[in-house]
């Protein structure tokens, strides 16, 4: 299968978003969880993997024992990544309710549309493009010919993205599954 139309099944410690659920015990709840549109589950050490689809694709890790259980539960660790976790259940729970789903607040317009350039910057220079040749696909002809190229801050610009797209391809996109944390 192309990459692009298979599902990526992550593990809950390098995604926050990904819901562990784990049967529910019998002094909390009984209601049952219908749970339609789940992909088949994949088997790994940690339990069963599934895309739950429903308006927004929700990545699912069935416990050990939890698989044929009526009613689950969310396990949501009290750790650095808790309110990600909860936003992602929310978000879960509203799609699921047939309710208005929020957006996914891990990453804001700018930062995508960053990203974007990131990686054509650093696809670009990977294949032989000039720093002038990825600002001018990017920025436009007329934009990167108004000033001097050597003294241009395009210039620095598109060298920042090829670095930066180097490092999101070096294992740095892992941090754009989590929330940024102030210091």
């Amino acid at each position: 299968m192309s990459a692009l139309t298979q599902n990526v099944l992550w593990s809950p410690f390098a995604d926050p978003a990904v819901l562990a659920l784990t049967a529910s015990p019998d002094y909390l709840s009984q209601e049952p969880a219908p749970l339609g549109g789940v992909s088949e589950l994949r088997g790994s050490p940690q339990g069963s993997h599934a895309i739950h689809d429903n308006g927004t694709a929700t990545q699912l890790l069935f416990l050990p024992g939890s698989e044929g259980s009526s009613s689950i539960a969310a396990v949501i660790p009290l750790d650095s990544q808790m309110l990600g976790r909860v936003e992602a259940l929310v978000r879960f729970w509203r799609g699921q309710s047939k309710r208005p789903v929020p957006p996914d607040t891990r990453m804001t317009v700018q930062q995508r549309r960053r990203l974007r350039l990131m990686l054509r910057a650093a696809d670009g220079r990977m294949n032989g493009a000039t720093y002038r040749d990825i600002a001018t696909v990017c920025y436009g002809i007329e934009r990167v010919g108004a000033t001097p190229w050597k003294t241009s801050s395009l210039r620095d610009t598109v060298i920042g993205l090829v670095r930066g797209g180097g490092a999101m391809i070096g294992g740095g996109y892992l941090g754009l599954l989590r929330h940024r944390t102030r210091s």
